[in-house]
């Protein structure tokens, strides 16, 4: 079995090692441009050697932001910085990846220190859409249960997000189908309450995301990766669960997906998720095993040894790292250096790593 230290081909990608910065929301953005704290964040994992570098969620219309601050890619002049990030990325060694989002029923929210709440118009936010009016939580307000015609506009926006995408150089596309936001929204019987083409059967609840996804991989280049981050578990009864995510991934699979990046949860508040370290690693195994895709595992994935383990026993083929990732930029480094893996040094660095 390949560790995680050997490279990765998906197309004609090339990833130097199985290690991918997880998206990580910064909400730092105003009007959903990047600036230079996005520069620093991402470029500086770059530096410290993960192979694979994904910006946080970007945003494919106004009202798909969680918040206010989050980064957007619904208009052509957000291409300008993100491009010179990806340019930045590409000269410290890391493919770049963007997760194309839309928050659903999630959106217009505070800040996470600015206690999350939502926001109502009077306070700069917006009316949620989602599959049905039904909201997050009892004490927030009302989401617009989406029409046909939406839905069809919402699928361009995705296509729209990702040739903006590619005008910006980005080599890896991943859409986002996990939280509880929009496209996890329509997956869930516990958020899709539809009774048109849209809702009640699996085949219906999938159907949205099927159709961005076909809309997305039409305009990517062969070479181009297409990834989907699901929810492979609502951890709710009568939920989404693990049977369906394997069942959809292989249909995702012939629509040419080239790797599922396995998440869990988000759906409702309250779930009583077992968290502990890597305890989503089984929902990429058997993924990636039943649905014949490559996998991406990610969450409590914080040690090195732990890392390897995953992609040597065949867990998954990349693991994502997130919060440890805040903690130390260099992880990757670190991990090399532990592992007794070689990894190039930047010169001006290289006094502090012999």
């Amino acid at each position: 079995m390949p560790h995680l230290f050997e490279p990765l081909n998906q197309r004609s990608v090339t990833f130097s090692n199985r290690i991918a910065v997880s998206p990580m929301c910064q909400y730092s953005s105003e009007n959903g441009f990047a600036n230079d704290w996005h520069l620093i964040h991402l470029v500086s994992r770059a530096v410290g050697g993960a192979g694979l570098v994904i910006t946080e969620a970007a945003a494919v219309e106004p009202p798909g932001r969680i918040t206010p601050q989050d980064l957007g890619i619904w208009e052509d002049a957000h291409i300008e910085m993100l491009a010179r990030i990806v340019e930045s990325l590409h000269r410290h060694g890391s493919v770049a990846g963007i997760q194309l989002a839309h928050a659903g029923r999630k959106a217009s929210t505070a800040t996470p220190w600015d206690g999350g709440g939502v926001l109502l118009e009077s306070e700069g936010g917006w009316t949620a859409i989602a599959p049905s009016a039904i909201p997050f939580e009892s004490e927030s307000p009302t989401p617009k249960a989406l029409s046909i015609e939406e839905i069809q506009n919402l699928i361009e926006s995705f296509v729209n997000a990702a040739r903006r995408s590619l005008e910006a150089g980005f080599d890896v596309i991943e859409i986002h189908s996990a939280h509880g936001y929009l496209l996890h929204e329509f997956l869930s019987p516990l958020s899709n309450q539809r009774t048109d083409e849209y809702g009640g059967s699996f085949e219906n609840r999938i159907r949205f995301l099927c159709e961005v996804v076909q809309g997305v991989r039409n305009i990517l280049p062969d070479q181009t990766p297409l990834w989907v981050r699901i929810s492979a578990t609502d951890w709710v009864s009568n939920g989404w669960d693990i049977e369906q995510s394997i069942t959809l991934c292989s249909k995702l699979k012939s629509l040419g997906v080239d790797l599922i990046d396995c998440s869990s949860g988000g759906i409702v508040p309250g779930e009583k998720i077992p968290v502990g370290a890597g305890y989503q690693t089984s929902f990429s195994d058997r993924i990636r095993r039943e649905a014949k895709i490559a996998t991406g595992a990610v969450g409590m994935i914080t040690a090195p040894e732990q890392a390897d383990h995953i992609i040597r026993t065949g867990q998954a083929d990349i693991v994502l790292i997130g919060r440890e990732m805040l903690r130390d930029p260099y992880w990757t480094r670190r991990a090399a250096k532990q592992l007794r893996q070689s990894l190039s040094v930047p010169i001006q660095y290289d006094r502090a790593w012999k």
